[in-house]
């Protein structure tokens, strides 16, 4: 009962801000751009978004101004280090 009730407000445990600020980065960046003529089209244009510059070329902040590829590849190379 509490966590379902305390779910959405400020400060919840339970609140997913690094979803929430995917969601609305693809929406100012991809989403509301342009018009879109059909959901095929909606998908393809985020599966590439996600795929090829999100994850490829898009630099964030969280990940020392890293894209997610770079992160990981750094990451996995540091734990092969530590085992």
């Amino acid at each position: 009962y509490n966590v379902v009730r305390s779910m959405g407000r400020t400060g919840s445990c339970y609140d997913n801000a690094v979803a929430e600020s995917f969601f609305s980065t693809i929406k100012k960046e991809l989403i509301y751009r342009r018009p879109w003529l059909n959901i095929d089209e909606v998908r393809g244009e985020v599966f590439e978004y996600v795929e090829v510059y999100y994850n490829r070329k898009r630099l964030h902040s969280t990940l020392d101004y890293l894209t997610p590829s770079e992160y990981e590849i750094e990451y996995n190379s540091t734990q092969q280090f530590a085992a």
